[in-house]
């Protein structure tokens, strides 16, 4: 069952990459790894992008994120072109408006869960206690709440990565961008951290583009892209 993203009610398009192209080079050789790659995702929709390993999904994923310029194209986040500002003023976008979640935790070990989940909003400005009650509300909604004082080595790989997510979301972003964020967990405990998760993106009316490899989870998203020779095809 996939997903309910409110098609005819809600076409805010948080995020837009339109004709990218990305090209590595080594020596004389060129790989063209995206070619006119262009998609959408609305807010409250979560999508999914599939395709083989070495695809080219890590890297898009990336150049959504403005963490990467691509050899050509454009990335609108609600909207405005993003990839003509500063990279300050990217920074200072990335830090606003997108969450990102990765295949591997990535929770700073010498911290607590919730520790993990303030840095993020202090490091945007946010002050202690407003952050600390922040991370406290996001990890109950994860269910962490009996784990929060937990740091990352006392936590299961399930709990682990609801803490990630749970930092994805700290600063309230309007785009959520995951890669591979069950791929290291049992099918069991997969399926929960993707009810979580997709909870959070119904709630929070969030963009959410996902890359897995898991063709189960992917099929009870709203959409399937799969990423093949470069293109992006609508599965």
């Amino acid at each position: 069952m996939a997903v309910s993203a409110g098609h005819g009610r809600n076409t805010v398009q948080s995020l837009e990459l339109r004709e990218i192209k990305r090209v590595f080079r080594q020596g004389r050789s060129e790989l063209e790894v995206l070619h006119d790659a262009s998609f959408t995702v609305n807010a409250g929709e979560m999508v999914a992008l599939v395709g083989p390993s070495g695809a080219g999904k890590s890297t898009l994923l990336h150049i959504a994120g403005l963490l990467e310029q691509p050899d050509g194209g454009e990335v609108f986040v609600e909207g405005e072109p993003c990839l003509g500002l500063s990279d300050k003023a990217r920074t200072a976008l990335r830090r606003q408006s997108i969450g990102f979640v990765y295949q591997y935790h990535h929770l700073l070990p010498e911290f607590s869960a919730l520790e993990n989940v303030v840095l993020p909003q202090m490091i945007a400005g946010i002050g202690r206690a407003k952050a600390r009650d922040r991370a406290a509300r996001l990890l109950d909604s994860v269910g962490l709440t009996p784990r929060a004082d937990h740091r990352p080595a006392r936590l299961s790989g399930g709990e682990q990565q609801r803490a990630a997510i749970a930092r994805g979301l700290a600063n309230d972003p309007k785009i959520l961008l995951a890669d591979e964020p069950t791929g290291n967990l049992d099918p069991d405990t997969a399926d929960g951290v993707f009810d979580r998760l997709a909870d959070l993106v119904r709630k929070g009316s969030l963009a959410a583009l996902i890359a897995t490899h898991n063709m189960d989870l992917a099929q009870r998203m709203d959409r399937v892209l799969r990423l093949e020779h470069g293109h992006i095809i609508e599965a």
